[in-house]
């Protein structure tokens, strides 16, 4: 019967522990996802300077303004999170079959 199921190896090695798998599937799964987001970045017109200097400000701006840049940085959470959150949780129900 676990001919239809992988059975996990639990004898991998660190690194492959510490990044998922093999490092060479790795390497290969954060290129293609890279040049997905890259792609999709560059449709919206988002740019690689652009995010810099966004955090940079945000940085100055929470230096300037003390605790009160932390509620810019809670919205910044909850709008990641209404991304992020579904996509993991697709990830995890997908991972779970």
């Amino acid at each position: 019967m676990s001919e239809n199921y992988p059975v996990r190896d639990e004898r991998r090695s660190g690194i492959e522990r510490l990044i998922g798998g093999r490092p060479g599937a790795v390497a290969v799964r954060l290129v293609l996802l890279s040049l997905v987001v890259g792609f999709l970045m560059t449709l919206f017109g988002v740019d690689v300077q652009d995010l810099v200097s966004g955090a940079i400000e945000l940085v100055e701006t929470a230096i300037r303004d003390g605790f009160g840049a932390f509620g810019s940085v809670g919205g910044y959470i909850l709008t990641g999170a209404a991304v992020v959150l579904p996509i993991w949780l697709l990830m995890r129900l997908l991972k779970a079959r």
